[in-house]
């Protein structure tokens, strides 16, 4: 019986041999231990479940000191629940998942059998970003472990604190050589992204998606890539305007929009257009009736996505845009606070920067259409999102959205909550991502399902082989239809 590995070593791994060592020791624990069995998948699930709900509130606490602000709310739902909701899913199917699937097995080669296996891949990386620093670094995780892997992750520098606690977490949960946790900085982000993984999964923009799926393919190591993109959220003249504007400002503020299916921009009916501003401001004023020193509002992660978001702002209104900040109390939002008032941007034009740039960030873009005719065309024109949501009731609308339009995922008269859901996958499509996981989805991800087949004692291929006579003239004539 092999040793047990040691718990993760205190020193933190730097440079491109620290990372290519970690590597090669989770590559060789796969090649000697192989695949593990179910019984040992679920106990490495519930080791994670039982962790994370041992620091549930030491996790608050660290990505609340990392964005200087972060609704303990906020972090529960979209980080814990999410995560051990996962968990739960793939323990209660696991072994569905891991089962062989029986083939047909084409006539003529009968009695032989066909069926796919599902197969770890070996060792998975994990680049995940900052904004849900837990559930984009452990939601994969559980996936990979489901499917037998063992994992190397590097979170987000951009929130150290939360990047400590998942190394420590991890490195108390776990040996060394089933799951490693790497920090640092965008150079070790670029080293992590060129190592031979088996798999390589990447979550956060487009711009750096494109490099580390250029760096990956020297090594031409398949690659999964979480991106964004402006979601938008069209309202059907059939919807009620309060509820929809409710719904759709409640997705844009969690997290202060920081989330890459918030809904990115809205397209309302012409004549429904100052009704739904006026939803959104009753909306926001009932959510957060103050934001400076409300825990509830959450703040911009550092100085620069503030400035960035700013900055789409001031450009929209140096533009001609009729900019509405909602600030139900009327204080005096201090740059330092990092917490922007909620943002209207009515009627931008193409060219404002908000309207090119994927905002995250606590601003909502506001389109008019005249006919759904005119929203499909407009979402069609544009790089196809991440998640689009319609509200409306009337069926044949609700179809036309849905076989019209392409998106990673939809939501139908609500926004975001298809991402909550174990049992659908999760995935851009196009400029907002390739692959998918989460659920038997993500356990497909990262598995390779190997063909098998296995031949009978009894079989007539024996008559295909050389040398060739009349028997295989024959069978030929047969099998062709001659």
């Amino acid at each position: 019986m092999t040793a047990a590995a040691p718990l993760h070593e205190v020193a933190k791994p730097t440079s491109a041999s620290d990372l290519q060592s970690i590597l090669r020791r989770l590559k060789q624990a796969a090649r000697e231990r192989g695949a593990p069995t179910y019984d040992e998948r679920i106990a490495s699930l519930e080791k994670l479940e039982r962790s994370l709900l041992t620091r549930k509130e030491a996790i608050a606490r660290a990505i609340a000191r990392d964005f200087g602000n972060r609704s303990k709310h906020e972090t529960f739902v979209a980080e814990l629940f999410v995560v051990l909701g996962s968990i739960k899913h793939a323990k209660s199917h696991l072994r569905d998942w891991m089962d062989p699937e029986d083939r047909e097995t084409s006539w003529v080669f009968l009695p032989a059998t066909c069926q796919v296996v599902h197969q770890p891949l070996g060792v998975v990386g994990i680049i995940a970003p900052w904004n849900y620093p837990v559930t984009v670094a452990l939601g994969p995780l559980v996936a990979a472990l489901a499917a037998g892997n063992r994992v190397m992750i590097k979170p987000s520098e951009l929130v150290p604190e939360t990047s400590e606690l998942l190394r420590d977490l991890l490195g108390a949960t776990f040996p060394d050589d089933q799951v490693a946790v790497v920090t640092g900085g965008p150079s070790v982000g670029e080293a992590f992204a060129k190592l031979p993984f088996d798999h390589l999964l990447f979550t956060g923009s487009t711009r750096v998606g494109k490099m580390v799926m250029r760096a990956a393919s020297e090594n031409l190591v398949p690659v999964t890539l979480e991106l964004g993109g402006k979601s938008p959220a069209i309202v059907g003249a059939d919807f009620n305007t309060r509820t929809a504007a409710e719904r759709i400002m409640a997705g844009k503020m969690f997290n202060a929009g920081q989330t890459c299916v918030a809904p990115d921009y809205a397209l309302v009916p012409s004549g429904g257009r100052d009704a739904f501003i006026e939803a959104c401001k009753a909306s926001i004023a009932k959510m957060y009736p103050t934001l400076e020193k409300n825990p509830d509002y959450t703040s911009i992660v550092n100085e620069a996505h503030y400035a960035r978001v700013r900055s789409y702002v001031d450009d929209a209104r140096s533009r001609g845009a009729n900019v509405i900040e909602v600030n139900p109390a009327g204080e005096t939002l201090e740059a330092a606070s990092r917490k922007m008032a909620p943002t209207l941007v009515l009627d931008p034009t193409e060219e404002m920067l908000c309207m090119q740039e994927e905002i995250f960030g606590p601003v909502l873009p506001v389109r008019t259409y005249e006919k759904l005719d005119d929203a499909i065309a407009y979402v069609n024109d544009h790089p196809r999102p991440l998640a689009l949501y319609y509200f409306g009731n009337e069926r044949a609308s609700i179809d036309r959205i849905l076989s019209q339009t392409t998106s990673g995922g939809v939501t139908i008269n609500e926004t975001m909550l298809h991402v909550a859901q174990e049992d659908l996958p999760f995935g851009g499509v196009g400029a907002s991502g390739m692959g998918q996981y989460q659920g038997q989805e993500g356990f497909e991800t990262f598995s390779k399902k190997k063909a098998v087949f296995r031949q009978s004692r009894i079989n007539t291929t024996g008559l295909l082989r050389p040398p060739y006579g009349k028997t295989a003239d024959r069978l030929l004539a047969f099998l062709l239809g001659k």
